[in-house]
């Protein structure tokens, strides 16, 4: 039974697994949100899928995505990784995981919570919208930009409106699924 699908899913059995099991669905845990985010921000200028075949090797690289041990990477954990070719190899993105986990750190520690400083920008809950179409799907939205401005102002890189908007996508702030994917179907039942 042919089963449709958002059009930028591929025949890919993990691309198909990621969209029918992970985007769109709500993630609300803090460090699950970071790693997303750090994750998002090795994708530019590549595509998602390059970045989804990489996700084990980024944990495992990245101590799980635990921002108090990344945090404490130095130069030569630098080097190392950029030898590593099973994440991308690309100086500035393994550096902004770095920078994002201090980041992360210093907005913690002044006693705020993560998670709902993301979701807030939703106010808390999911933005279903319901495309028609794949075309209908905006890359970037004056929230998205928010939280690209609030994020930078806190010292994350790698954050641009575009890819805070697919981050939101991706934890399920925004439910994208086009109308004639299952995904949105079950939703509407």
């Amino acid at each position: 039974m042919q089963v449709n699908r958002c059009g930028w899913v591929s025949e890919d059995p993990m691309y198909q697994q990621y969209h029918d099991e992970v985007w769109g669905r709500p993630v609300y845990d803090p460090i699950e949100l970071f790693a997303k985010l750090c994750l998002d921000g090795q994708q530019a200028g590549l595509s998602w899928i390059t970045i989804l075949k990489k996700q084990a090797n980024y944990e495992a690289c990245f101590a799980h995505f635990e921002p108090s041990i990344i945090a404490s990477f130095d130069q030569d954990k630098v080097e190392e990784l950029l030898l590593n070719p099973g994440i991308v190899r690309n100086r500035l993105k393994v550096n902004s995981i770095i920078r994002n986990a201090k980041a992360y750190l210093a907005f913690v520690e002044q006693g705020n919570d993560f998670s709902e400083f993301l979701w807030g920008f939703v106010n808390g809950k999911p933005q279903v919208n319901y495309p028609a179409r794949l075309k209908d799907v905006p890359v970037q939205t004056p929230v998205s930009e928010a939280m690209s401005k609030a994020l930078k102002k806190m010292g994350f890189n790698f954050v641009g409106p575009t890819i805070c908007y697919a981050f939101m996508q991706a934890v399920g702030m925004v439910d994208d699924h086009t109308t004639d994917c299952f995904c949105a179907a079950s939703k509407r039942q």
